[in-house]
């Protein structure tokens, strides 16, 4: 038997100290080997405790979670886990804290300080396995923005050249962040995000986005046109489609069941953007736990269109993006660093420069299949 993930449980309130360890102690791969009242007696646990994964409140007296974080990261970077309460405020937080460096985040259920969190403890087991996984990995370069941003110029409603569809979990808001900033407002496709995120957040991470990129970033609402320069983030607790219709493009929420074990789901958007675009569609798969996406960016694959994954060592956790490498359905493979020159490079400028692109890569594609059908036939005559 392996060893067991060793976690600090950090939280100023006593009953949250007694409750998380034990939902914890449910599963035989973890052991709480502390916990801590503030940051201050954190820090000095975690010298002493040596934990593989901190779980950490933001709200806490004398030394709150986002300077205990700092300070984490600072002296000797471990995975953290944000688990902490569900408020306007809270958001902005929790999304700082993840520029920071913190891996994941759980807020804690309304009804926690009645001690029941029962409903979230297979979801803290899973975050915290993550975690420990995910040590040692390199996250993106913090884009964090402190003042106010500049006021976007108003840019004519004109419908996108392609249709670009992404699919991201753990680790997506630094990813998110990193790549759609590199975007100018001119960027001519329109771009449709699932991120796996509770209800109520999706909100706060689009103005977040917003506020951090030249692009015009919000939370997706039915009958949302698809844009040049338009990003779409889509809603916690709901799926996002896209449809083709005569008007233009536009995208359609639903209360489907979940798919995957997500709602949203990104094989949800992959496949009506496969049945509604093909050529034209884009399917970028990014860094995050499991398999959602896979299939769906195969759909986009074999309706003509591109796909994208993100390459397994600049991923937080790979799964997601690997599970679509192994099947052969990424035609391309490209890192975090690259992916905005990409998709800036071939999908934003005018339709006649991006189809040329597209062609010479249709060209390659298929001078190295016939390479490899010439070389398989000489190898059977040999």
């Amino acid at each position: 038997m392996s060893e067991r993930i060793r976690v600090l449980v950090v939280d100023d309130s006593a009953l949250m100290r007694k409750l998380i360890p034990a939902i914890l102690a449910r599963e035989a791969s973890i052991e709480v080997v502390g916990t801590a009242m503030d940051g201050a007696f954190a820090l000095k646990k975690i010298e002493e405790l040596k934990p593989d994964v901190v779980t950490l409140d933001l709200e806490m007296p004398r030394m709150d979670g986002m300077e205990t974080l700092r300070l984490i990261m600072q002296r000797a970077p471990l995975p953290v886990i944000l688990f902490s309460t569900h408020s306007k405020e809270g958001g902005y937080a929790t999304f700082k804290a993840l520029a920071i460096g913190a891996v994941d985040f759980l807020a804690k259920p309304k009804d926690a300080a009645a001690g029941r969190l029962d409903e979230i403890a297979d979801r803290l087991i899973a975050k915290i396995k993550v975690a420990k996984r995910a040590a040692g990995r390199k996250l993106p370069p913090a884009v964090i923005q402190e003042t106010s941003a500049p006021k976007k110029g108003v840019r004519a409603a004109l419908p996108p050249r392609r249709v670009i569809a992404v699919g991201i979990s753990t680790g997506g808001p630094n990813a998110l962040q990193f790549v759609l900033s590199q975007i100018p407002a001119d960027f001519q496709s329109a771009i449709v995000i699932v991120q796996h995120m509770p209800e109520g957040f999706t909100e706060m991470f689009a103005k977040r986005l917003d506020e951090c990129c030249a692009l015009e970033v919000h939370e997706a609402r039915s009958g949302d046109l698809l844009l040049a320069g338009r990003v779409l983030i889509c809603p916690g607790n709901r799926h996002i489609m896209v449809r083709n219709m005569p008007r233009g493009g536009m995208v359609v929420l639903s209360d489907g069941p979940p798919v995957n074990g997500h709602r949203p789901s990104a094989d949800v958007l992959f496949h009506s953007v496969a049945q509604e675009f093909g050529l034209t569609a884009v399917g970028v798969l990014m860094t995050g736990m499991g398999d959602d996406g896979a299939e769906g960016l195969g759909a986009i694959k074999a309706a003509g269109g591109m796909t994208i994954a993100q390459s397994e060592d600049t991923c937080v956790v790979s799964g997601m993006p690997r599970a679509a490498i192994l099947k052969g359905y990424a035609s391309k493979i490209i890192p975090l660093d690259g992916l905005g020159s990409h998709l800036v490079s071939n999908y934003g400028g005018e339709r006649g420069a991006t189809d040329k692109v597209e062609k010479n890569e249709k060209l390659e594609k298929n001078g190295k299949n016939e390479k490899i059908e010439k070389t398989s036939v000489s190898s059977q005559r040999s």
